[in-house]
């Protein structure tokens, strides 16, 4: 159980000390790990990004992620997504639904500037919690097309077997804590409070 986001963050940051001084490049999943990634490239001095990916959501289950769509539309399904046969207009549906928001969220996010480039940088990518692993692999597959020189995944809290997926697509994967049963990333957080677009936008404005 950690406190909160910033706990989590100040833990990872210690335990990501080798790449200290290697101008890491920090990329945040929004708009929960932002706040962390900005203390995580801070004590690395390095530099902080979104990266932006949306899961894709069951029908009636908004929780439950069936895949990832980032920001060039390519979409990951996990192999379940098969199992619950899912009609063909409604994933064409739900990933136009997620690219107006990965759009407007660019928009929003960094209006005056591109996405920081990774190509030949190490790159740490930050969520909170990972719980299924389809947003995390479609970032970082999309990320693996643009040449970085080394792909880290931080977390804090994720399932064994999730880890053991997104190590087929990171060349490191660093994580605090992977309790058994897994049921929600928020039940391993006192305050897990949302983060919102405001303070997202005063981050990635200092």
């Amino acid at each position: 159980m950690f406190r909160d986001r910033q706990e989590a963050a100040e833990r990872l940051a210690e335990n990501l000390g080798r790449y200290r001084g290697q101008n890491p490049l920090v990329l945040a999943i929004p708009r929960g790990a932002v706040p962390m990634a900005k203390v995580i490239a801070d004590r690395l001095n390095g530099e902080i990004d979104v990266l932006l990916v949306r899961k894709l959501r069951a029908p009636d289950q908004a929780e439950l992620a069936i895949g990832a769509i980032d920001e060039k539309g390519r979409v990951y399904l996990h192999p379940y997504a098969e199992e619950l046969g899912l009609a063909s207009h409604y994933l064409e549906e739900e990933a136009a639904a997620q690219m107006r928001t990965l759009r407007r969220r660019r928009a929003e996010y960094t209006p005056a500037r591109p996405p920081i480039d990774p190509g030949g940088r190490i790159v740490i990518v930050v969520d909170d919690g990972i719980a299924t692993g389809s947003t995390m692999i479609a970032a970082l597959r999309a990320l693996r097309e643009r040449s970085p020189a080394k792909l880290v995944v931080a977390t804090g809290v994720a399932p064994r077997e999730t880890l053991q997926k997104l190590r087929d697509f990171a060349d490191d994967v660093e994580c605090l804590a992977t309790p058994e049963p897994f049921y929600a990333v928020g039940q391993h957080y006192e305050d897990f409070s949302q983060v919102s677009d405001e303070e997202v936008i005063a981050i990635l404005s200092e």
